[in-house]
């Protein structure tokens, strides 16, 4: 499970992600790329084929296609949806945001106090039946996604929950946003904009899009949506006002991880997501006509500490030794060194590796064994003089770390984990659970001492964490799943969400961060490869990086 808009949770399983552009048949990078890289085989589109399919294999179809409901917040309906809806502003490659100027021809701060946001939608923007888009399009996302109304099931509240008012403008076209309180990464709003017919009313806006996309305005529209074969087709949108895609149609299939080479090589998909998964990694190398493109995406792998009360990492100083005791840096070699032979450990929990914002945070909590051995000793765990496992009051240091059953990628990283832990008289015990349950039946509940997942970030990555980190009330736990919280954090993320001026948020936020290295909330491991196998006629498309996928320039060599 992915989801954005808010930090997203993903398996370790979906670390096996698609990344960009790379010489024939492709190769391991030497490290981490650099900032604002992208790997697309990038080419003028006027110079591609016009027309043609590209094949996107997907994990599985969306349970719900409104973005913004909670069952639809996740990372493929966002994949599926950038294709058919429109939004303010997209994801950039150098992690910022870039204005979408086919929805939304400017977007501008016209008052700090109050704070009021001028947008003026495209004159010629429609939705698929024929109706302008509007500033009231706007007004109607704002009472469903606010909060409000807790009828609407929403997927995240913020920013919206900030927004006293939204008025017609000049014209039907112009949108004035009015804040009640400060909301400084305002650009995140309106991505994935809802027609008015399905957000002013809770059960079109639950239940009305659960079975397929409804009213859309991109450059795709729904062509045909096989729930047996489960395949969603996108056919060009003929009521779209932009630059004409080159692609004729793009496919969306639902296809088994395992067989994700074999229908590349047999040429029934374009492309796959590689990610942390060496054996795609090497198959995508041996495929004729096939390129590894990478480029650093937004996921990053971590290890979630349970500190709820009563769990035995309940005690900071516990968890600060045993967050000691973990080298982040072999196991990042270990699981992902064959993509990535350099490659970089995560050092902060807020923003993407590459953005540029980002700080590597982990001075605060580096990787001691002596220490860790040393702060265990003063906590009355005991090891016994033949080595082995710690105890105190005759209880055992055990551990255990939930994975996902099946998932080679969280199992390498456990047990990698395991044999750290070992060295400093920790016990580290494996459960294995059904995937399906991994976040509903364990980490959700609580029921894990150390569970790894990927977070899955945005261009508003400040913002968009406040609910990984938030304090936990009663059972709003945000997605706070190991329930560790300080009230330093949500002192500053109040002032962080209020700051206008980037360069001052991002200095808070970094703030932030280093708090939650201190809190051991959990530890940042690697970022994701962002390594896809890609077709080589395939231009202008694979490895995103920080950025959008462009479905209107996608297409293929001729």
């Amino acid at each position: 499970m992915t989801r954005r808009g808010k930090i997203g949770l993903v398996t370790v399983a979906a670390a096996l992600l698609l990344a960009g552009c790379g010489g024939g048949g492709g190769g391991a990078r030497l490290a981490t790329p650099p900032p604002g890289n992208q790997d697309i085989n990038p080419h003028d589109p006027a110079t591609l084929r016009d027309g043609g399919d590209l094949r996107i294999p997907l994990d599985n179809l969306p349970v719900n296609y409104n973005y913004s409901h909670i069952d639809g917040h996740e990372e493929q309906t966002h994949e599926v949806m950038s294709a058919l809806m429109p939004r303010a502003f997209k994801d950039a490659p150098d992690g910022g945001v870039v204005l979408d100027t086919d929805f939304v021809t400017s977007a501008e701060l016209v008052s700090p106090s109050p704070q009021v946001v001028h947008y003026h939608i495209n004159d010629r923007a429609v939705w698929s039946t024929g109706r302008s888009i509007t500033w009231d399009d706007f007004a109607a996302q704002v009472t469903a996604n606010s909060g409000a109304n807790p009828a609407y099931l929403v997927g995240d509240t913020t920013g919206y929950r900030d927004i006293a008012k939204v008025e017609r403008g000049a014209s039907e076209k112009d949108v004035l946003v009015t804040f009640a309180r400060p909301f400084s990464e305002w650009q995140g709003l309106f991505y994935g904009l809802y027609p008015k017919e399905t957000d002013s009313d809770p059960k079109a806006f639950n239940t009305g899009w659960v079975q397929s996309p409804q009213v859309t305005a991109g450059p795709f529209k729904v062509g045909t949506l096989d729930q047996t074969a489960k395949t969603l087709t996108l056919v060009r949108n003929e009521r779209w006002w932009g630059e004409q895609p080159r692609l004729a149609r793009v496919i969306f299939t639902v296809t088994d991880r395992n067989a994700l080479a074999d229908r590349l090589a047999n040429n029934e998909i374009d492309l796959y997501e590689i990610g942390s998964s060496v054996d795609l990694f090497r198959r995508a190398q041996t495929i004729p006509g096939v390129q590894v493109r990478e480029a650093t995406p937004k996921q990053f792998t971590q290890i979630t500490l349970n500190g709820s009360p009563g769990a035995i990492l309940s005690d900071l100083k516990l968890r600060q030794a045993v967050a000691r005791g973990i080298d982040r840096a072999e196991i990042a070699q270990k699981v992902i060194g064959p993509i990535v032979p350099k490659v970089v450990p995560m050092g902060n929990h807020i923003y993407p590796y590459g953005a540029k914002d980002y700080r590597d945070n982990s001075d605060v909590l580096p990787y001691d064994q002596a220490e860790a051995n040393r702060e265990l000793d003063a906590l009355g765990w005991a090891r016994p003089a033949a080595g082995g496992v710690r105890a105190k009051g005759g209880k055992q240091l055990s551990l255990r770390i939930v994975v996902p059953a099946g998932n080679p990628i969280s199992d390498a990283v456990a047990k990698v984990t395991l044999n750290q832990l070992a060295q400093v008289g920790v016990q580290l015990v494996i459960n294995a659970v059904p995937v399906n349950q991994f976040f509903s039946g364990f980490v959700n509940t609580g029921n894990f001492d150390l569970a790894p997942y990927q977070y899955v970030s945005s261009s508003a990555a400040f913002s968009n964490s406040v609910n990984v980190f938030q304090e936990p009330k009663g059972t709003d736990l945000g997605i706070n799943f190991g329930r560790i919280y300080d009230p330093r954090i949500g002192a500053l993320y109040a002032q962080g969400l209020a700051e206008l001026d980037d360069a001052k948020r991002a200095d808070i936020g970094n703030q932030v961060d280093r708090v939650i290295w201190e809190e051991v909330h959990d530890i940042p491991i690697y970022p994701g490869t962002g390594a896809w196998a890609v077709r080589a006629t395939v231009a202008n498309f694979g490895a995103k990086g920080l950025g959008d996928f462009d479905f209107v320039h996608a297409g293929f060599t001729q």
